[in-house]
């Protein structure tokens, strides 16, 4: 009784063996199969995968370059604003400038620009910065249309090569008659879902640097506004 019982376990046992096997060789490349890598299915996605490549490295080259710049923008001297009000207390409006042309930022050229205004009203010396601060802006967004132009056009431009697919598809279809074959419209197929693939892919790539760039100027101009306020005030401390 005892061995039947052992055999009855066994049976079962390597039956769920034999099934781990037949899995395993189930799930293991087969010598004929056809493997395709990034660039040949690029490649079948025809003429539109250029501009859509193109709009890639330019939307890279934008992001790259304009975080850097407004990386740099937004970065502050310790004490600045501290050293510019001690200067102008005490009458070095000299120093004043110099420490700003010593200093490459924003910043320092929308104060520059208030220093050199002053005796004049407030109402001017405040137009005035806030003309400065309106150009720095502008620098720093520039290029950033154009981002916003890639993440627009990219998943039109693989719409565009949907349809273009899948006109090919058709035509191919036609001109085959009875003799339609898979492969005859595997070419248009692979155009029309290839194109879509990497426009939308570029497309939300370019959408999401665009905003994550317009926060970071957001950030530039917040901290302009608060330096041009604590200028306009400083002109109205009475000097020590």
């Amino acid at each position: 009784m005892l061995s039947g019982t052992l055999l009855q376990i066994t049976q079962p046992a390597g039956a769920f063996a034999d099934t781990l096997s037949t899995t395993a060789a189930a799930m293991q490349p087969q010598s004929g199969e056809i493997k395709l890598s990034i660039l040949d299915l690029a490649l079948k996605g025809g003429w539109i995968m250029v501009p859509l490549a193109l709009m890639s490295f330019f939307a890279v080259y934008i992001f790259v370059e304009r975080y850097i710049v407004i990386n740099r923008a937004s970065r502050e001297e310790n004490n600045f604003m501290n050293n510019i009000r001690d200067f102008i207390h005490n009458g070095r409006i000299d120093s004043a400038l110099s420490l700003c042309k010593n200093n490459q930022s924003p910043i320092a050229r929308m104060i520059e620009k208030g220093i050199n205004r002053i005796g004049k009203p407030l109402n001017d010396i405040n137009a005035a910065i806030e003309n400065v601060g309106k150009l720095e802006v502008a620098k720093l967004e520039k290029n950033l249309a154009g981002l916003a132009t890639v993440a627009g056009a990219a998943p039109m431009l693989g719409f565009l090569g949907t349809v273009t697919g899948m006109v090919k598809a058709f035509y191919d279809m036609s001109m085959a008659g009875n003799n339609i074959d898979i492969a005859l419209l595997s070419s248009g197929i692979y155009q029309a879902m290839i194109t879509t693939v990497a426009g939308l892919i570029v497309g939300i790539i370019a959408y999401i640097c665009y905003n994550i760039l317009v926060a970071r100027v957001e950030k530039v101009v917040f901290i302009l506004e608060a330096r041009a306020t604590e200028f306009i005030d400083l002109l109205h401390e009475p000097a020590s």
